[in-house]
């Protein structure tokens, strides 16, 4: 064999090899999706953190516009797993309103979603409700001794309501539960949602729209009112899977999994704080959480 040939034979076993490490490495590459916000940004990091200290695979984490964007890529293959909320499955995929009970809500999203439409796998929910609350000052609710949505019956005529457009405007925001309980507010403003709270501390405002986890409830001292009606529809986060998952990352899933009735509408709450209001990059308060809940070491 003269030299020439050696070096080619030598250049085209590299290559493959080369390749083939690529391959394989691919195949060892979990790919989280998540949508646009802080909650959803923690729980890439939750996922990645997770699967990258449990288990031998890597990730990379990818951040979209919403809830149709994220579902196709899903759908398409292009990610992995990315979080979402059960009302939030029911109302946009599955089309329909009304039901209020979590446990239905859940099967019925899970039954379809991993049904022929979509063939996903829906994994089980982290154990905390983010729904639509009202909130305000710890010492407005006291002094009208307010505890509880129905109590606005007889104190909402004296408070003034500041909340989102879309809250004022929806049937499932204030109207609907304005209709439901029967109160009313002395003024209703709408504006737009990062200004909500500075209007809160500056007395503008009395009561204001919020999600149950939003860590400025944490970093403004807000109460939150109960909804004793059951009014606001169930949105548990849980994992959704693309259908092949368990069969292209054998020992993934149960990794991921171990975040089932895990975190409370309080863990969220705060780590969406340390995100917002202190500045802690999502990895950080990732890391910091699951060590805590002896997730990792």
């Amino acid at each position: 064999m003269n030299k020439k040939l050696s070096v080619i034979l030598a250049a085209t076993v590299l290559l493959g090899l080369f390749l083939g490490g690529c391959s394989g490495d691919k195949q060892d590459l979990i790919k989280i999706g998540h949508k646009n916000y802080t909650e959803s940004r923690l729980f890439g990091q939750l996922y990645s953190v997770l699967l990258e200290t449990n288990t031998k695979y890597k990730t990379t984490v990818t951040e979209f516009g919403g809830s149709q964007l994220v579902l196709a890529a899903l759908k398409s293959g292009d990610i992995d797993l990315y979080p979402d909320y059960t009302g939030t499955l029911y109302a946009t995929v599955l089309k329909k309103e009304g039901e209020k009970d979590p446990e239905k809500v859940f099967k019925m999203v899970k039954d379809f979603m991993e049904g022929p439409d979509y063939n996903f796998i829906i994994g089980k929910p982290f154990g905390y409700n983010n729904t639509y609350t009202l909130s305000l000052p710890q010492d407005i609710a006291k002094k009208y001794n307010l505890e509880k949505i129905s109590d606005l019956v007889t104190a909402g005529p004296e408070l003034r309501m500041g909340g989102t457009m879309e809250f004022l405007a929806r049937a499932d925001g204030l109207p609907g539960v304005k209709e439901l309980y029967g109160f009313t507010f002395k003024e209703e403003k709408g504006m737009d949602p990062g200004i909500r709270y500075t209007a809160i501390e500056n007395g503008n405002i009395d009561v204001t729209d919020a999600f149950s986890t939003d860590g400025k409830l944490k970093e403004f001292n807000m109460k939150t009112l109960e909804d004793d009606k059951n009014f606001f529809p169930p949105y548990y986060c849980l994992t959704v899977y693309n259908g092949s998952f368990q069969k292209k990352f054998p020992g993934a899933m149960e990794a991921v999994e171990k975040l089932a009735g895990q975190i409370s509408e309080d863990d969220m709450q705060e780590m969406n704080f340390q995100v917002d209001s202190k500045g802690i990059p999502e990895r950080k308060v990732a890391e910091d959480f699951l060590r805590k809940k002896g997730l990792i070491k």
